[in-house]
């Protein structure tokens, strides 16, 4: 059985890949980058389930009979009114670097004297099975921004958010942590559930 997902993120590839490989190995998963001819949509929506949709739909229409999904995450920082929020991946503009989005992040919150540094990450995943049916599965991981990034593992803004609980950031903690805890994977482990009974795993 095989799994398409719409994403050229390779770090979010990545971790999706780790995770389907851990609990139903009998999977084989794809991506946008194995169809030549996909062309990604405008993520032009105003909420995270909006954008998940618009990916997931226009994976649907290349790969119409197999398990396809879509996904939107991003950090939502209180003291910011929630932003960056769907603008996540261009916070700092259209083709901006992590350390660039992580920098304008680190300098509005500095801005904004004795600010709360509370935030959360969400996942929104919608899924279309062969059939045509649309599920949805969400994830959130709440914790707070740092004032200086930390460690080399993750992607995105991993250096600056450190989990509720936790004395280290995610770039810190790591794959391990973030394929049990991550709103990602509480998203997808979700989506495994479903999909596991569809797929026979051998012992």
């Amino acid at each position: 059985m095989e799994l398409w997902i719409a994403t050229s993120n390779k770090g979010k590839l990545s971790e999706f890949k780790l995770l389907f490989d851990k609990e139903l190995p009998a999977l084989r998963v794809f991506s946008q980058a194995d169809l030549p001819t996909f062309h990604a949509p405008p993520e032009n929506g105003k909420t995270f389930l909006d954008n998940a949709r618009i990916k997931a739909r226009s994976m649907k229409a290349m790969k119409p009979g197999q398990w396809v999904m879509g996904e939107d995450s991003g950090l939502e920082v209180e003291a910011l009114n929630n932003l960056p929020g769907i603008h996540s991946a261009r916070y700092a503009g259209p083709h901006a670097s992590d350390s660039e989005n992580m920098a304008k992040l680190l300098k509005m919150l500095q801005i904004r004297t004795n600010a709360v540094r509370k935030a959360r990450f969400l996942c929104t995943m919608v899924v279309f099975s062969p059939t045509g049916e649309e599920l949805q599965f969400v994830g959130e991981l709440a914790g707070s921004i740092e004032r200086t990034p930390r460690g080399q593992m993750g992607f995105g803004y991993d250096p600056i958010f450190l989990p509720d609980g936790e004395s280290k950031t995610l770039a810190e903690l790591g794959p391990a942590f973030k394929t049990k805890s991550s709103h990602r994977a509480k998203a997808t482990l979700e989506f495994i559930v479903k999909l596991g009974s569809a797929i026979s795993v051998p012992d």
